[in-house]
């Protein structure tokens, strides 16, 4: 018994030695890194470099870099913390942090890119303009990293939600934010260093979403609303109950739906069928405000020339949702308004003579229909068969409006404590900012916010100086035929206001815009001009134009007023006819002005405005044909006189 009790003994001995091994094997490999401390990460040069991560309880952490070694014990809840020294451009380096490897760093400067869907948006949706430059791409020394979206409102998330370091090539190019590609590429073109890209953007996302619970004591209205949506339960409650409505409404349009079952088939009657002209909104072709479902058919004559070859179905932009068929065969469909409709036709479904395409439109409030001024045409190679005209439609079923779904994501601080507060320790060269569409409805309290954003993340991140650029909004909507007020206007002169900061810059892009895109594709010469700004107050290159005119003072003399501007560069482009001025007298009634170039002056006035007090440029959503810039090309931003 005694030798049995003595085995037990030397056994459980063992086995707890065996434990001990094996709990300091898998602590050493436990070690957790945040996303950003990966394979492919860019390292912001000249400055000290934080790494930080999470393992056991007192745990000996050990990082080897470029042959130093530098170590550390986790503290009481796990963490670590290191900071290397300054560190000076180059690549690709290997770093050891414990048992894990971190392959192919660069050191070089990290961007910041930061705001709503227009920095979002990816090369893929711009290829119409750049399909020729974007497949030359391939720069290993441009790298970038898309923050997943994820939001928090009960504190500040330690970590991102997942996302990965990638390089600038064939791959992965078309998931490259096209705002931030082109501002590297300017950027790296000129200096040779890589370039990092954290792309921490959410579409539709108001400027209260990005900002702290500290800077939200500015704004209390705001943060009681963060507050409620922190409460256990109150997000999954209005989930829950705004699914099933969600689930309710859709499975009630499918029921009903007189097509669903056969309005898509190749051979089927049509007599019964309406007749609309598009592009365009059925509301506007006296067909009524009606949600629920369409249907859309037309025939068009394929000639042989075009048979058994790769063919594609353009369909512009639908409001809201689609789904297109090309002879009774489903080829594509897009879920919400604003992504182009480009959608592959399989080789041999299109045949020599007549075909149909029949496209199931879903809207669930406001006014549906197909977009004008888009592409809309079956394309083979060099050619295209027009799709624009008569089409025959039917409604499927008619519904009541679908209550808008709550977007979490929007609510003030969630996107701040989830997609910038895990960044906080990474340092960075600079912020570039697209952002303000979704903050037009209440546009004069803008500058204020977006100050208490500027000021909030310099102290986040330590930097008092950081570089903030700010990518103003460009042209938008139809244009007016007359001077009118405007709150995409205000929004822009909020967005001029924040200059007022030290090492901040604003490209302007009022030239740049598309009158029936709230996403404009030119993201090229976006980029170029957020890129000129970087050059200028970040890399401090003195030889560099970077600003657009900005209105100074102005004086009246007579019955004209003269404006001086900053800013100008090497002058005013000559131009025989200025436009998108207007001016008033005290009666406060703009009427639309003549105005000339005078030196580095600009001379305002009207035959119908004899006591002229106030002038105004560009002061509208889309200013067509605003044309006062410097001889750089770059536009002078919108501005007003007057505070009327």
């Amino acid at each position: 018994m005694k030798t049995i009790n003595k085995y037990r003994r030397i056994r459980r001995v063992a086995f707890i030695m065996l434990l001990t091994l094996l709990c300091v094997v898998n602590g050493r490999a436990s070690v957790k890194l945040p996303a950003l401390i990966s394979d492919g990460m860019v390292l912001q040069r000249d400055t000290e470099l934080k790494l930080w991560g999470w393992a056991s309880k007192g745990e000996s952490i050990e990082i080897s870099f470029l042959n130093k070694s530098y170590k550390t014990t986790t503290d009481a809840n796990g963490k670590w913390e290191v900071t290397l020294p300054p560190q000076k451009a180059g690549g690709p380096y290997q770093m050891q942090i414990n048992d894990i490897s971190i392959n192919d760093i660069l050191i070089g400067d990290v961007w910041l890119c930061s705001g709503q869907s227009n920095m979002e948006t990816l090369i893929s949706r711009v290829l119409d303009l750049y399909r020729d430059e974007v497949s030359q791409i391939n720069n290993p020394y441009i790298r970038y990293l898309k923050t997943p979206l994820k939001y928090n409102f009960t504190g500040a998330s330690d970590d991102i939600n997942g996302g990965s370091w990638k390089s600038a090539t064939p791959e992965n190019i078309l998931d490259f934010s096209a705002v931030a590609y082109f501002f590297a590429k300017d950027l790296y073109d000129k200096y040779k260093v890589p370039i990092g890209l954290l792309n921490s953007s959410v579409g539709g996302s108001p400027i209260e979403a990005w900002l702290s619970k500290d800077a939200l004591k500015q704004f209390p209205t705001n943060l009681q609303v963060a507050q409620q949506f922190a409460q256990p339960g109150y997000i999954d409650s209005i989930r829950a109950e705004e699914k099933k409505i969600t689930e309710q409404w859709y499975t009630t349009l499918n029921q009903n739906d007189k097509g669903i079952s056969n309005w898509f088939k190749n051979n089927i009657d049509i007599s019964d069928w309406g007749t609309i002209s598009l592009p365009g909104y059925w509301a506007d072709k006296g067909i009524g405000n009606i949600n629920g479902s369409f249907w859309f058919r037309k025939e068009f004559e394929v000639p042989a020339s075009m048979v058994g070859k790769p063919a594609v179905l353009r369909l512009g932009c639908i409001v809201d949702s689609d789904s297109a068929y090309i002879n009774g065969q489903f080829v594509g469909t897009t879920s919400y308004q604003y992504p182009p409709r480009i959608y592959t036709i399989p080789l041999g479904l299109l045949h020599e003579g007549k075909n149909s395409v029949t496209v199931r439109v879903i809207n669930s409030i406001g006014k549906g229909g197909f977009v004008e001024d888009k592409p809309y045409r079956i394309v083979v190679g060099d050619k295209f068969i027009d799709l624009t005209g008569n089409w025959n439609y039917k409604v499927g079923v008619e519904m009541a409006l679908l209550r808008p779904q709550t977007f979490f994501q929007y609510k003030p601080m969630g996107l701040y404590n989830a997609m910038i507060a895990p960044l906080l320790n990474y340092p960075i060269k600079g912020i570039i900012w697209y952002q303000g569409e979704s903050n037009t409805s209440q546009p004069a309290e803008y500058s204020t916010l977006l100050t208490a954003l500027i000021n909030d993340w310099r102290i986040k991140w330590n930097r008092t100086d950081l570089p903030f650029i700010i990518a103003q909004l460009p042209n938008f909507m139809q244009p007016k035929e007359n001077p009118s007020e405007s709150n995409w206007a205000m929004l822009r002169e909020s967005q001029l206001k924040a200059l007022a900061l030290p090492n901040t810059g604003m490209a302007v892009n009022i030239d740049l815009g598309e009158w029936n895109d709230i996403h404009p594709l030119n993201k090229k010469d976006v980029g170029h001009r957020l890129a000129l700004i970087a050059m200028k107050i970040a890399y401090g290159d003195p030889n560099v134009i970077s600003s657009a005119p900005i209105y100074k003072s102005m004086v009246v003399e007579g019955d004209k007023i003269i404006l001086s501007f900053t800013e100008i560069g090497n002058g005013f482009t000559p131009t025989e006819k200025l436009k998108s001025f207007a001016i008033a007298a005290d009666d406060k009634q703009f009427v639309w002005a003549d105005a000339k170039i005078e030196g580095d002056k600009v001379i305002v006035w009207s035959d119908k405005v004899r006591n002229p007090v106030a002038v105004r440029y560009a002061w509208a959503d889309n200013p067509e044909g605003a044309n006062l810039r410097n001889k750089e090309g770059l536009p002078s931003s919108p501005f007003r006189t007057d505070n009327w």
